[in-house]
């Protein structure tokens, strides 16, 4: 009995653990996002986490660690909503159907990680080449990718012809480039995009324009 109970207190300092670093993460997305990571202040990321900035840096290290460790957590988080999609129980037009829509989906619903992508490719990916095991994390997705189209191949559904890194960046694109550049778009077409029936318009094209490329010629 008391040794449960002296358990108590270290499960409840790792979970306060946990939650303190998930906040310091959001915090992280938020504020480098917002101001790339030359303008993000480490003082602001505590601040927003409700954290002690003597505890980010235990838990992270120093700015780069952080700013490493949220660039990581992002590519992390859209790779375990790929896998939950369990895209091998679909037939591969239904696969590809849920795979483009979850992308558009998740750029739109998480409009910072466009930003974040942009700040690391001002950076010239300097930190994301310093990421152990970053080509690991991606290669299951373009596995998967390759599951899929040859099964669609083997039923004359899909042309054989598609390298599946081409296919992915293409479906990323799609959405991709809505969602960093709304605003501007809206502006210039004198159309607001974010609003629903512009949203669901251009994810039906989005998935329109990668099944019937991968159609083309099929067989």
């Amino acid at each position: 009995m008391d040794e449960a109970l002296a358990d108590k207190p270290a499960v409840k300092r790792a979970r306060n653990s946990e939650k303190t670093k998930a906040a310091i993460l959001v915090a992280g997305r938020a504020e480098f996002a917002e101001r790339g990571f030359e303008g993000a202040r480490v003082d602001a990321i505590a601040a927003l986490a409700g954290a002690n900035k003597r505890l980010l840096y235990h838990y992270f290290g120093n700015k780069e660690d952080l700013y490493r460790a949220v660039l990581l957590d992002a590519y992390q988080e859209i790779r375990r909503g790929e896998r939950a999609l369990s895209l091998d129980q679909f037939g591969p037009v239904d696969a590809m159907d849920r795979l483009v829509r979850f992308t558009f989906r998740h750029f739109l619903a998480n409009p910072w990680f466009p930003r974040l992508l942009g700040t690391e490719n001002i950076e010239n990916a300097r930190f994301l080449k310093t990421l152990p095991d970053i080509q690991a994390l991606h290669s299951p997705l373009v596995g998967q990718i390759k599951t899929i189209m040859d099964r669609g191949a083997d039923t004359g559904i899909f042309r054989r012809d598609v390298d599946p890194v081409q296919l992915y960046i293409s479906i990323a694109a799609l959405g991709f480039f809505y969602v960093s550049n709304m605003a501007t778009l809206s502006v210039i077409f004198a159309r607001d995009l974010s609003a629903i029936d512009m949203v669901q318009e251009r994810e039906a094209q989005a998935v329109q324009m990668v099944v019937d490329y991968l159609k083309t010629r099929a067989g």
